[in-house]
């Protein structure tokens, strides 16, 4: 059964014409194609692959910028949609996987494997910050116009906040594979970032 895809193909084409919506702009179908291939990179090392792409398919199935809940109502999509397809421990920890990529601090398992899944999740979902500087600023740019209700002093300020809690963390990524591949091309653009944002307007 845990070889078997969670995400059939019905549902995949659900969840991408959320993921196709106007007002994506970053947090659409290429993100999530994107971690796909990641996870797909580093599969020998994850425990349970097919809740992680079902994790991947489903963190940003809801994504409104003015909503504080989407990882909670994107979680909640998950267990409707995947009941009955999955035992309730695995369905617990893809929600909970989900519902990490609000603070992207790992959560609470007591099961190494799963933990172990869970950073290269969460891993995957950040690998952006690390990308080479012309796809961090599209990025950066995609992000702004999902933000763009939010008036130009604000954001700076919010995003400036974000960048600033990620920077002054001791490692970015939860994994050592990733924090060799993207660690420190991911502080030098997110430095950048936050230099241009600090600069007066």
């Amino acid at each position: 059964m845990e070889n078997e895809p969670l995400i059939d193909p019905a549902l995949k084409t659900e969840l991408s014409m959320l993921y196709q919506a106007e007002d994506r702009h970053y947090h659409n179908l290429a993100h999530i194609e994107a971690m796909l291939a990641l996870a797909g990179d580093y599969r020998t090392l994850l425990d349970d692959p097919r809740a992680v792409e079902a994790a991947i398919w489903f963190h940003d199935a809801i994504y409104d910028s003015k909503a504080k809940d989407n990882e909670a109502r994107s979680a909640a999509l998950a267990e409707k949609k995947l009941v009955g397809s999955t035992d309730a421990g695995r369905l617990n920890r893809i929600s909970a996987m989900i519902l990490a990529t609000a603070t992207h601090q790992l959560p609470l398992f007591d099961n190494a494997a799963a933990t172990r899944d869970a950073s290269l999740f969460l891993d995957m979902d950040l690998s952006i910050l690390g990308s080479a500087p012309d796809a961090f600023d599209a990025y950066e740019r995609a992000v702004r116009r999902e933000y763009g209700w939010v008036e130009e002093p604000m954001w700076r300020a919010g995003r400036g906040a974000v960048l600033k809690d990620f920077l002054a963390r001791p490692h970015i990524f939860h994994t050592q594979e990733f924090r060799q591949r993207f660690e420190p091309q991911a502080r030098l653009n997110m430095a950048r970032s936050l230099e241009t944002l600090q600069k007066p307007s």
